[in-house]
């Protein structure tokens, strides 16, 4: 066991003389509380680290000792509804973000154990070897290191996570233990078997998600927007009505009462797939404003390892990250600490790399054992004044492939989810087209780029009304943003708090998109014949038409697919007048 002497200490960061050989990226138990730290940098006999809880009272000539393996998190059956630290230590309470400083956490929750794997037989990285039976079966996996000979294998009961459950004869003859959890290196992607192209989009329950941007099972979206746009809530609605079946919810840096809400809240949430507390499903990793700054940096790692561990058993995980802006200002203030050379904006010169390796363990894959899982990772960026030039933004445009940008004028107009449309894009559409198809709407993607193209046009013909006033516009262009109006309040316009429209199944979206057109054509018909767009302002079925999302829920399919009749019937109705026309 290597030792070190504190000679330095700077807030998180501290330098010691070495006794012994130490590694970077080593664990470490600092002082004597023991705090968790890592080394960083090594510098002939002197380390440099940087400790993930608070330092005061630590003094030079403390003793810091190395773990002899790189900074590491427990994954095992009790992660699902749990509470943790930046460092997978499990937090006291939802109102107090507090954890008993140290290594080691106690585990004494058991767990029913049902074994799957036969002894004596082969052995294979990855390999189930059980499964916990409770509010969700999860299955106990073998690590990615263990191969070898299975010579035991625990009979069906109750046991602690780390109890031996299995024993294996390793190629060079020695006998390992495996318990339900192990200890995983969170800067290190777990391994698979193979990585696979993106064919399904991640229901979000959004429409102008789902429709217009949408993201790919096993994708990588980005949410920026400043102050008051709606990230967090956003974030949330995704969490409670994505269709992915594990969520890993990591509060970045963020104020601690609205932490203390997410943590309030999700235990009371109903899952919409099982009925039962969507707590059960979801994983929250708390580090708040007031944590110390190097465990905001670590959050993240921790996030997505726990997110790829749900993955290598089979299934989809879902990650929120809100906000990678505090985990990126992290990094700048213990980059400044060590003296680094600073950036742009005075983040260090390796944001840009480390940004890139936390995206890239989002994927669609091929486990070890032959499963398919995936990792969906979508990371809140909070760029300062809601500048979207800024370092962490335009770095992280680089590596998402949905970039879904919050509108400081639309929050400001209370028009939720306020993502803009001209600013916000996905490179996964083209690639989702054919689900769509599938699914029952051959004419997704024309219609989607219909879409996409009247909101752009909306912009142009705005500025002009500025200038000459609407009226005095030609019909054809009044009729342009009467449909664009109508698209933006029948459609994009949903409010994560309305109980018939905060979650819009695939289903609803189609059949509402289809009338909204259905109306658009009928209109351009009608405008066309002598029709003045003022006249169809009239119209009694408009104002249902405004409201789709709140007059027909999910279970009204069939009444919604009576309305094309009733918009029919009145557009027959109408008769040219002379005198309104243009």
């Amino acid at each position: 066991m290597s030792v070190a002497r504190i000679t330095w200490i700077g807030g998180p960061v501290l330098r010691a003389r070495m006794d012994g050989s130490f590694s970077v990226h080593e664990a470490l138990s600092v002082g004597p509380d023991r705090l968790l730290g890592e080394v960083i940098q090594l510098r002939g006999d002197e380390l440099v680290a940087q400790v993930y809880e608070d330092t005061t009272g630590l003094e030079p000539g403390a003793e810091v000792t190395g773990s002899g393996r790189a900074l590491s998190v427990p994954l095992g059956p009790g992660l699902l509804g749990g509470i943790f630290d930046g460092l997978l230590r499990p937090l006291t309470g939802a109102q107090d973000f507090h954890v008993k400083p140290g290594l080691a956490a106690a585990r004494e929750a058991r767990f029913h154990f049902v074994p799957r794997a036969e002894a004596p037989g082969a052995l294979a990285p990855g390999q189930p070897i059980g499964q916990v039976l409770a509010a969700r079966t999860q299955l106990v996996l073998a690590p990615p290191w263990a191969s070898g000979r299975l010579e035991w294998i625990a009979s069906e009961g109750e046991y602690t996570d780390d109890e031996p459950v299995a024993r294996y004869v390793s190629a060079d003859g020695a006998m390992h233990e495996l318990g339900m959890r192990h200890h995983w290196p969170v800067r290190t992607p777990r391994p698979v078997a193979n990585r696979m192209p993106a064919n399904a989009p991640m229901i979000t329950g959004q429409r102008i998600l789902d429709t217009l941007f949408p993201v790919a099972r096993g994708g990588r979206a980005t949410l920026p927007g400043g102050f008051g746009t709606g990230k967090t809530v956003l974030q949330e609605a995704l969490a409670k009505w994505c269709d992915a079946e594990v969520i890993v919810y990591v509060g970045c840096g963020e104020r601690g009462n609205e932490m203390a809400e997410v943590l309030d809240e999700f235990p009371q949430l109903e899952d919409p797939r099982s009925g039962r507390p969507l707590a059960e499903r979801t994983v929250i990793i708390a580090n708040t404003s007031n944590m110390p700054v190097a465990a905001r940096e670590a959050s993240i790692y921790t996030a997505i390892s726990v997110a790829e561990y749900f993955r290598d058993q089979g299934l989809d995980v879902a990650l929120m990250a809100d906000s990678t802006s505090r985990w990126a200002e992290a990094l700048r203030e213990v980059s400044g600490r060590l003296g680094e050379l600073p950036g742009e904006a005075g983040y260090p010169a390796y944001l840009s790399s480390r940004l890139a390796e936390f995206y890239e363990r989002a994927a669609r894959v091929t486990t070890l054992s032959g499963q398919e899982g995936s990792v969906t990772i979508i990371g809140a960026v909070s760029p300062p004044a809601g500048d979207f030039s800024e370092p962490v933004t335009l770095h992280t445009k680089r590596y998402v492939r949905c970039f879904w940008a919050l509108d400081r004028q639309r929050a400001q107009a209370r028009f939720y989810p306020a993502i803009h449309p001209l600013l916000s894009y996905s490179a996964d559409a083209d690639a989702l087209a054919s689900w769509w198809k599938l699914s029952g709407n051959p004419d997704w993607t024309a219609q989607r780029q219909r879409v996409l193209a009247l909101l752009e046009q909306q912009a142009h013909l705005e500025r002009m009304a500025r200038i000459v006033g609407r009226d005095a516009l030609p019909a054809q262009q009044q009729l342009k943003l009467l449909c664009a109006d109508l698209v933006n309040e029948g459609f994009l316009r949903q409010s994560s708090f309305s109980k018939v429209d905060r979650y819009c199944s695939p289903a609803r979206q189609v059949a509402m998109l289809t009338i909204l057109l259905h109306f658009m054509d009928r209109a351009e018909a009608a405008v066309q014949s002598g029709i003045a767009p003022a006249r169809l302002v009239e119209m009694k079925i408009l104002r249902q038409l405004q409201r789709l999302g709140e007059e027909f829920g999910e279970g009204d399919l069939k009444k919604l697919s009576l309305l094309p009749r009733e918009l029919d019937y009145e557009f027959d109705a109408l008769q040219p007048v002379k005198s309104h026309v243009r």
